[in-house]
């Protein structure tokens, strides 16, 4: 049976968004039987066909596996290239390594990514179309953080989170703007924070406190949706699988 290029992507985990599988084949990274394909809609039988990433072959999985994460500090939600292992980075995917057969775990991804000093939930998992039903800002997902800033964050602060803020930076030599939506503001202390957003821009939560003349000191996904890491009482760098149902039934 046929199916279209961009769709056979989604299906294989190995991207966490559409848009980045499409990327992947404007950029001319992927082959379909030894040949290049830059047509999002190419049209081939995967049975009959290898599609290939870099040198890498692509495989929709047989069976989907889910997992619920507490990502601990000092790991990367994305695979390690050369530079990084030279520098002695960590994956999170190094977590599952020897514990899952090679096949599942080396078709995972995260479904939308903390940053490297950011600690909690994380949804780990090979089913394409979930990470793009949760990480898609269309459908407007929100996620949870604890917060804990260098200096006092004031009533000025959060009145300007829950407004939006008008972020803007440089990104491999691009200049990125754009406002972020309203956010929800629970106040714990007066340096720690609870924030709800609606978005997930890279390192938007860190951006935002720098435009308010703050740091973030520590960060703490707390929750996805209705889905709660305490629920599941796990130790910083441990893991759970689960079902579709689990994670869909609370977001």
């Amino acid at each position: 049976m046929k199916i279209r290029l961009h769709q056979f992507l989604s299906r294989t985990g190995h991207f966490n968004s559409k848009g980045k599988a499409k990327r992947a084949v404007w950029d001319g990274k992927i082959t379909v039987g030894g040949k290049t394909v830059k047509d999002i809609s190419y049209e081939f039988n995967p049975s009959k066909r290898e599609v290939k990433i870099d040198g890498s072959t692509l495989t929709i999985p047989e069976n989907y596996s889910y997992f619920i994460l507490n990502k601990p500090e000092g790991v990367i939600c994305s695979r390690i290239n050369k530079q990084e292992s030279f520098l002695g980075k960590k994956s999170v995917f190094d977590i599952f390594s020897g514990s899952l057969d090679s096949k599942t775990a080396d078709s995972l991804v995260s479904v939308g990514r903390l940053d490297e000093g950011t600690t909690g939930l994380l949804i780990v998992t090979n089913d394409g179309i979930l990470v793009d039903e949760i990480a898609n800002p269309k459908n407007s997902v929100d996620k949870t953080y604890i917060l804990r800033a260098s200096s006092k964050i004031t009533s000025k602060d959060i009145s300007s989170l829950r407004a939006g803020i008008e972020i803007s930076y440089s990104d491999d030599g691009e200049r990125i703007g754009y406002t972020t939506a309203p956010a929800k503001v629970l106040r714990i202390s007066d340096y720690s924070i609870e924030i709800t957003i609606f978005e997930g821009k890279k390192r938007q939560i860190r951006r935002m406190m720098e435009k308010l003349g703050n740091r973030v000191l520590d960060l703490h996904r707390s929750s996805i949706g209705k889905l709660e890491l305490d629920e599941f009482s796990l130790d910083p760098g441990q893991y759970i699988e689960v079902t579709r149902e689990d994670i869909i039934g609370s977001i």
